[in-house]
């Protein structure tokens, strides 16, 4: 039996109308695809195992039509020694396929509205330049993985000539959005056990020929979750791969997704940064997401993506005085740190989605703050990801309004965080000393550790203990 055969049964198992049972289907074809003896089960399934050099990594996202005024693959190769000395572990690119002209949005379209997922997109380079970029970055030490659009496709995708049937119609045999708003896609049908096929193959196609190291799955909660499961099995034959979800279901962990989204975390920052929520409901997000998620689910945590910026605000309008401060909580208390493109320089405006919209590189003004973040996630124990990294312990503050303060800590490992969100000095008093060998990382230089500390408004410091 071929493994194009192989696959279809599985599919039309999961579908209800083949002879297999779900079951059976996780039992016989759920196999160990990591080698890597470092690497860790991903949820509640130990066939999926996460690549173990993930564990003290951090996650970039690139948007190559803002990056440089070329808007190309080659311009952004030259920050590429830029990002690897700033930390940067993780590249996740923007889709990089050709966009739909059907029912465009913008003069340039959407990066979502995929016209072909065997192409690259024109006005990035070419595939010699797509497959150079990733040597480099290989070079580097940095992995890439890349935007999947697997729910949808522009109106003139070139299935819709050659395959028709991949697609959901109404009830006059017209194609149709996912949502009303999406007027620039249509909806795929993963009803049809063809697509499943068709949308494997090419997955593994990037994999293979451009070995790229994983997938950014675009509204993964709208595809099934055995497709998922399904896909991950075969890219794993291939090589270890990592997975990423724009989703925050916890049953996408046991079908081969790595890490998903910490939307309600960041949804309750914004408000936070609007000064319609306080400290309590920011320790009540994040201890919600590590009580609903395995030890070994990651979960990325950020500021801002290209969703965020474009249409919720930029970095100074939703969090203003307080952008570092939120900065520093989400690369230090729990899960994987997402910076995107231009965050580093003052990502001071919303760039425009449809339309070039070029970032404005000045004086980098945040790098040296995001390196020492980064540079702290990978050399304290305690801020690794997953079971890797250390236990959250919140400290009791006076006064306690505006005030959040932590300790993450593995073994001799500690990180202690002290933010104030207020617009005053506060002089912050402690119920007792935090035990530890602590040393100054990020913050007022003159600051030292005790059991009394002056913060200034709007401030941070991050102090760090280890026996290494």
């Amino acid at each position: 039996m071929n493994i194009r055969t192989t696959i279809r049964q599985r599919v039309l198992s999961v579908l209800g109308v083949g002879i297999w049972t779900l079951t059976t289907l996780f039992g016989l074809f759920m196999l160990p695809s990591c080698s890597d003896p470092a690497a860790v089960s991903s949820g509640n399934q130990p066939e999926f195992l996460t690549p173990g050099w993930t564990q003290q990594a951090n996650i970039y996202e690139v948007n190559v039509r803002q990056y440089t005024e070329e808007g190309t693959f080659q311009a952004f190769a030259e920050h590429l020694p830029r990002l690897d000395a700033m930390g940067v572990d993780i590249l996740w690119f923007m889709p990089i396929h050709p966009i739909g002209e059907l029912n465009r949005k913008g003069t340039l379209g959407s990066y979502y509205s995929i016209q072909d997922y065997y192409a690259i997109n024109p006005e990035f380079g070419t595939e010699e330049d797509f497959r150079a970029l990733v040597q480099e970055a290989h070079r580097l030490g940095m992995a890439v993985i890349i935007d999947l659009v697997a729910n949808h496709t522009s109106w003139d995708h070139v299935w819709t000539e050659s395959n028709p049937e991949y697609f959901k119609t109404d009830e006059n045999g017209s194609f149709y959005p996912p949502v009303a708003d999406w007027s620039d896609v249509i909806q795929l049908d993963f009803d049809n056990p063809e697509l499943w096929e068709a949308m494997i193959d090419m997955m593994e196609y990037w994999v293979r020929e451009f070995d790229i190291d994983g997938y950014r799955a675009d509204v993964a909660y709208m595809v099934p979750t055995e497709f998922w499961a399904m896909a991950r099995r075969n890219l794993d034959e291939i090589k270890p791969v990592f997975m990423l979800a724009e989703a925050e279901e916890p049953e996408l962990h046991q079908a081969g997704f790595d890490m998903t989204y910490a939307w309600n975390y960041a949804h309750i920052i914004r408000e936070a940064g609007a000064g319609r929520a306080g400290v309590e409901e920011i320790h009540a997000a994040v201890t919600e997401q590590i009580a609903r998620f395995g030890e070994n689910d990651y979960r990325m945590f950020f500021t801002t993506n290209h969703d965020e910026n474009s249409w919720q605000g930029s970095d100074d309008q939703l969090y203003g005085d307080n952008f570092e401060n939120f900065a520093v909580l989400s690369a230090t208390v729990w899960g994987m740190p997402l910076i995107y493109s231009g965050q580093e320089t003052g990502l001071n405006k919303q760039l425009a989605f449809f339309d070039k919209d070029l970032i404005e590189w000045d004086d980098y003004e945040y790098e040296s703050f995001y390196k020492n973040l980064l540079h702290l996630k990978k050399t304290n124990k305690s801020l690794h990801n997953g079971s890797a990294g250390g236990s959250l312990e919140r400290l009791e503050t006076s006064p306690s309004d505006n005030i959040y303060s932590y300790i993450r800590s593995n073994g001799d490992h500690q990180v202690w965080v002290i933010l104030n969100f207020s617009d005053t000095t506060q002089n912050v008093t402690f119920s007792s000393m935090p035990v530890g060998n602590w040393s100054l990382v990020l913050g007022d230089e003159t600051a030292s550790p005790a059991a009394q500390i002056t913060l200034d408004a709007n401030s941070y410091l991050v102090f760090q203990s280890s026996q290494e």
